[in-house]
């Protein structure tokens, strides 16, 4: 998705509202929902923190960054309705003290997980970034329709767009692309003709054409035309794109989205943190495939389930690399925080073309790699 989706409008102001709350109030907590419809932007969600912030504001200026300025249909003039409320004191219970720490605990116990479910983390040797190679090569060909759309090389463009890789195995390992699927809003005056000459030239031909060969399908708005786009052509909401901002359906997901949330909220933290686990593990050799999935309970510091899947290509087995995660990261909330820096202005540059597998986040450090790989000796 490109950063003009309106599900991605939405996650980009969700996520720019937090960081302004972060700047000022590091310990802000908040769980920002948008939804986009039409020439209306509801902002809803809950907030508690010490900021001031002109949600409005911040909801016009990141419309117009991402470019819905021109037109008939202007989004950044939308109507907006702000309906922003504290967080529930009864979430509040668990997080501001956890189980742990009323029942004597200090330290890390401080802060309870926001809310209960699971969460996954994943890494592989398919591409340099240790992530699943059709998700990489879809999130690098909606940033390149950014790119030659801003920097003006392909000045029809407009901000909405999706990408689709299909990639052929042979086993577990990648060898050609079967098929891409690339839509992209684009002004009337254009042919379809032209676009997708374009396309192939200037992004799928620098992204993917090291994997493409004769026989790979190329689909360019396959409905034959893609003018209205955005909020004006579809509703958007935000965290409606759980599954392409992580592996694109390589692993699980258990439900929570993140854009919008504190770091409090383990649904986005510990997704980080398990991210980060993985790829050190893949790093270190300890494995070449690894999945890793943690659950937690409101109000408890201390995941009740940490499960390790490596899917044979473990150099231990899979117990035991689970016993060396619990012994080797401290999975609670309030050191997930301080490992990562979440307490700081990160999650916008997040919103758009995936979190994971990207330079510049914490949660793609392979720093603890040398410590893990100290176990297969």
């Amino acid at each position: 998705m490109t950063e003009g989706h309106p599900d991605k409008v939405c996650d980009n102001i969700s996520d720019a509202i937090l960081d302004e709350l972060l700047a000022a109030d590091p310990c802000s907590r908040a769980a920002v929902e948008c939804c986009a419809a039409y020439n209306t932007l509801f902002l809803t969600g809950e907030v508690t923190s010490r900021a001031k912030v002109d949600y409005e504001a911040v909801a016009r200026r990141v419309i117009r960054e991402i470019g819905y300025t021109e037109g008939d249909f202007a989004f950044d003039k939308c109507r907006i309705i702000t309906l922003i409320h504290g967080q529930s004191p009864d979430i509040a219970l668990g997080v501001d003290a956890s189980a742990e720490m009323k029942a004597g605990g200090a330290g890390y116990d401080a802060i309870g997980a926001g809310d209960q479910g699971m969460m996954f983390g994943y890494a592989c040797r398919e591409t340099e970034e240790l992530m699943p190679l059709p998700v990489m090569l879809a999130h690098k060909l909606a940033y390149r329709l950014t790119e030659v759309r801003r920097e003006g090389t392909l000045s029809y463009l407009r901000p909405d767009g999706k990408t689709q890789v299909t990639v052929e195995y042979d086993g577990r390992t990648p060898v050609r692309v079967d098929t891409i699927v690339l839509s992209t809003q684009h002004a009337e005056d254009v042919t379809q003709e032209r676009i997708a000459r374009d396309m192939k030239e200037y992004v799928i031909a620098p992204v993917a054409g090291a994997w493409t060969d004769e026989k790979t399908r190329i689909l360019v708005n396959p409905t034959g035309k893609f003018v209205i786009g955005g909020p004006e052509g579809d509703s958007g909401l935000t965290g409606r794109k759980i599954v392409v901002d992580t592996y694109g359906g390589r692993c699980p997901h258990g439900g929570g989205a993140f854009s919008g949330k504190d770091a409090t909220k383990v649904d986005r933290s510990a997704a980080y943190l398990a991210r980060y686990i993985c790829k050190n593990l893949v790093a270190a050799g300890i494995a070449d495939e690894a999945e890793l999935q943690l659950a937690y309970a409101i109000g408890v510091a201390r995941p009740v389930s940490v499960f390790v899947e490596t899917f044979g290509t473990g150099k231990l087995p899979d117990d035991v690399i689970a016993d060396i995660v619990q012994k080797e990261f401290d999975l609670r909330p309030a050191a997930i925080i301080e490992t990562l820096g979440l307490r700081s202005p990160c999650f916008k540059e997040t919103a758009a073309y995936g979190h994971f597998g990207r330079e510049g986040f914490s949660w793609e450090r392979i720093d603890r790699a040398a410590a893990l790989a100290a176990y297969l000796k």
